[in-house]
């Protein structure tokens, strides 16, 4: 129900754009927003019949006061959100993870003798900044390349050009030595220049203006320095052939693309600078759940520009974004020039784009298995886990289970094993449901429980036989029917002592026998986050076995009113093949070559697959 707070603050809101900030009843800032009239963007929250998220549904109901900044336009309320998500960092907002400290490569050219140097701290203070990075190790790693490559000094003396004897790094040739006046000032700005034009992505220019040094100092018979220049332009074009893909797209551009899992986005952004990708960057959003692609793509937009020192030409994304005037005058304000969105759907530029969100999912499935790579973590992962569900010791081993099938058919199941919260695949089983007819998912499971519990029994504890290990906490993938299929199984197989709770996909909810209620864990919960670990490795290995069974099924049904192809011939098929279709493309001859088979086989196979 609507504060009377709200209610009296809603009916004086302006029509002006502006940004507006929703409070809960201890004035803590929930969502911040932007509008081009307030008063109807706002009010649109409270309005009964509103078609909204479910996640918007709760920030309303959490709401108990509001605050609004107008605006002359509506690209200063952009600029305003930003600063706002940025400080407060807002549950309710899609927020870039730890966005306050991204590391940037910073050159200040006022300098006499600038370095190129690490730091944290984005500041109007003249010099140039490149980034953001993701990690400290990206900008530390960039650095030592360039270091390498063109001998720009790391220190932070005073430069004389008179000290008697320069540091190591000139003996192992990472500085040009300014210090003892190897380079003069002139040629020491010229070095930082290349430096400059290499962290714009334009490698090209760099090697040109570094071979005509060569062959000036060439020239000059000046052989030493022409060979310090030749090593540059190598070192360069070893960089260049080392980067992972060729665009094939010309031009200046940001690639952006994303993929998604539960309350986190993980966003890979790739840098597109004359027809090459020059590098790219991962960043991680939280707060994503029930959020529209436009949404994610619109908020990860407006914040990472908000922190960017480079602004291409072009952006290619992987979804639209919302308020894309507002943002396209925005973006052309920090750039100085006329900048493109847009969304490929076609050519050259939407496979460049597919690319980057193939390795956006590779990125999110790494940060997952980072979650959980600290021992640490894990431990207070298990311990958690152990507290909320009342279990009498630590879960060190989880068994997670799962049921696939279309409509009863080729019907399988699967167990997962994860010990001391991480996954141990040797112990892994599949089961072929033998006893079930039609889609009965209960009675599936309870078949799945029921043979793995019995082989308890019979296993042979003499030997390191895994049937006879005893998980401490049983999870099943679903609600309470589930997990009351999975009690009957388990007493009946004379394993009811064994803890079993399951987990319902819809709204992460987990329930435990005997217990009426649904004990509901934070989203951010470390127990909560290795149990749906473990539940979505259950489902994943159900899903990929009862695909390989039916596409086994498919193949051999297809090839059993051919007249000649008996199992042994369809298994000899099947391992050369592996699809009816590749059979059907395969010529005669190369059917010929298959162990066993006839041409009068052969021909009747290709005249019955047409």
């Amino acid at each position: 129900m609507t504060s009377n707070l709200v209610t009296e603050q809603l009916k004086q809101l302006p029509a002006s754009p502006g940004v507006y900030l929703m409070k809960d009843v201890s004035g803590k800032i929930l969502y911040v927003g932007k509008a081009a009239s307030l008063r109807n963007r706002v009010r649109s929250y409270f309005q009964a019949g509103t078609d909204i998220s479910p996640k918007t549904r709760q920030l309303v109901t959490e709401v108990q006061s509001l605050d609004f900044f107008v605006t002359g336009t509506e690209q200063e309320a952009l600029v305003l959100e930003c600063n706002f998500i940025k400080q407060y960092r807002p549950h309710y907002n899609v927020r870039l993870k730890d966005d306050k400290g991204f590391p940037y490569i910073r050159i200040d050219l006022k300098e006499d003798w600038p370095p190129a140097t690490f730091t944290r701290r984005l500041k109007n203070d003249g010099a140039r900044y490149f980034g953001p990075f993701t990690s400290a190790w990206s900008v530390r790693q960039t650095l030592k390349i360039l270091e390498g490559i063109f001998g720009f000094r790391a220190c932070s003396k005073n430069i004389t050009g008179t000290d008697k004897r320069a540091c190591l790094k000139y003996y192992l040739k990472r500085c040009a030595a300014p210090c003892i006046g190897v380079v003069t000032r002139e040629e020491y700005r010229g070095i930082i220049k290349d430096v400059i034009l290499f962290l714009e992505g334009k490698q090209e220019a760099v090697i040109r203006e570094i071979e005509k040094k060569m062959l000036a100092a060439s020239a000059a018979l000046d052989f030493e320095r022409a060979a310090r220049y030749r090593d540059q332009v190598q070192a360069i074009k070893t960089v260049i052939q080392e980067q992972r893909i060729t665009a094939r797209v010309g031009g200046e551009a940001d690639v952006v693309a994303f993929a998604t899992d539960r309350d986190t986005a993980y966003v890979q952004v790739y840098f597109l600078r004359h027809g090459r990708v020059v590098g790219r960057e991962g960043f991680t959003l939280t707060g994503t759940r029930s959020e529209t692609p436009e949404s994610i793509m619109t908020s990860f937009v407006k914040q990472y520009y908000d922190n960017a020192t480079h602004f291409p030409r072009t952006l290619l994304l992987q979804h639209p974004i919302e308020d894309k005037e507002a943002i396209l005058e925005w973006l052309k304000q920090k750039r100085g020039g006329a900048i493109d969105i847009g969304v490929p759907n076609r050519g050259l530029k939407k496979e460049l784009v597919d690319i980057v969100a193939k390795n956006a999912e590779q990125g999110l499935q790494q940060e997952k298995i980072k979650q959980f790579a600290e021992p640490a973590a894990l431990e207070e992962a298990l311990k958690e886990m152990q507290k909320a569900l009342a279990l009498p010791r630590l879960p060190a081993r989880l068994e997670g289970y799962d049921i696939s099938n279309i409509q009863g058919k080729e019907a399988v199941g699967s167990m997962v094993v994860f010990d001391h919260g991480k996954p141990k695949p040797a112990h892994y089983r599949r089961f072929r449901i033998k006893t079930v007819n039609g889609a009965n998912d209960y009675a599936m499971l309870q078949e799945v429980l029921k043979r793995r519990f019995k082989r308890v029994a019979s296993a042979d504890t003499a030997t390191p036989d895994t049937w006879a290990i005893i998980p401490d906490l049983v999870l099943i993938d679903g609600g309470k029917g589930q997990l009351s299929a999975a009690q009957s199984a388990l007493k009946e197989a004379g394993a009811d002592s064994i803890p079993v709770a399951s987990l319902a996909k819809e709204n992460e909810e987990l329930f435990l026998p005997d217990r009426k209620s649904a004990i509901v864990l934070p989203r951010n919960s470390p127990g909560l986050q290795l149990l749906q670990r473990v539940r979505d490795e259950a489902h994943r290995f159900a899903l990929a076995y009862h695909t390989r069974v039916r596409k086994k099924r498919n193949f051999t049904s297809a090839l059993d009113s051919v007249p000649g192809i008996g199992p042994v011939r369809k298994r000899a098929l099947l391992k050369k093949f592996g699809t009816v279709r590749a059979i059907k493309e395969t010529p005669l001859e190369e059917l010929l070559k298959v162990d066993g088979m006839t041409r009068v086989a052969a021909e009747k196979l290709k005249e019955s697959l047409g």
